[in-house]
């Protein structure tokens, strides 16, 4: 396994995350040993956070802006966490197929894990998987979480830059001033902007002013991810 991480080999690369995620006791040794030696490879890549809810378009943002840093020849790794059923335990991880386009370059690694019902957004395995990911040389990592609303910080202690994303029509701007995920944020991106770009505008003036009396440091852009409208 070490050999293929560090060889690049993708395949490989995916059946060592399958190793650290099993829960088999005899796996876990050698998930150890795996992880201990790649850790010496690891923290090389800017690490990127990308939360919002169920539907605000992540996936479609993810590849807009993977395809933009690969025809910049970054060399990107995508991990997604999809959400479990609480009755069957199982998870559909189809992410992959949002992303088409990206899922085709050489540049780009996308591997999707069930959040086996854990609070926070990630999984356990989350940082072990970047840990594996920056050891085969990405040096760019997306983490997109389950979505899961105001309460999803863990991401926020993993990653060097938290963005953000949400609609024009979720809530009002008394929604965007409560605590929690969005206190913790770098960049907030009003999505699928192009729906209603004057809506959008005023929901960026007010949360800007929001910031602004605040004094904290954010950045605020409408953007469209479906048509690459402000992706650069």
């Amino acid at each position: 396994y070490f050999k293929g991480i560090i060889e690049r080999d993708r395949t490989l690369l995916g059946k060592a995350i399958t190793l650290i995620e099993s829960s088999l006791q005899k796996d876990k040794k050698k998930a150890f040993r795996l992880i201990d030696k790649c850790l010496p490879l690891s923290g090389n890549s800017i690490r990127i956070g990308i939360s919002g809810t169920p539907g605000v378009g992540k996936s479609t943002f993810i590849e807009s802006f993977g395809l933009l840093l690969t025809q910049r020849k970054h060399k990107i790794a995508v991990i997604t966490i999809d959400p479990s059923s609480s009755i069957s335990k199982g998870s559909i991880l189809g992410d992959k197929t949002r992303m088409k386009k990206l899922a085709n370059s050489k540049l780009a690694f996308i591997r999707s894990s069930a959040s086996n019902e854990e609070l926070g957004g990630i999984t356990k395995h989350t940082k072990d998987i970047i840990t594996l990911c920056e050891a085969s040389g990405f040096n760019i990592m997306l983490i997109e979480t389950v979505g899961v609303g105001q309460s999803e910080t863990l991401i926020h202690s993993i990653t060097d830059i938290f963005i953000y994303l949400t609609l024009v029509d979720n809530g009002d701007e008394i929604q965007f001033i409560k605590k929690g995920i969005l206190e913790l944020t770098d960049i907030i991106l009003i999505n699928k902007s192009d729906l209603n770009q004057k809506k959008a505008n005023q929901i960026k003036f007010l949360l800007e002013n929001n910031i602004q009396q605040k004094d904290e440091h954010q950045s605020i852009f409408t953007c469209s991810a479906i048509n690459g409208k402000n992706i650069k």
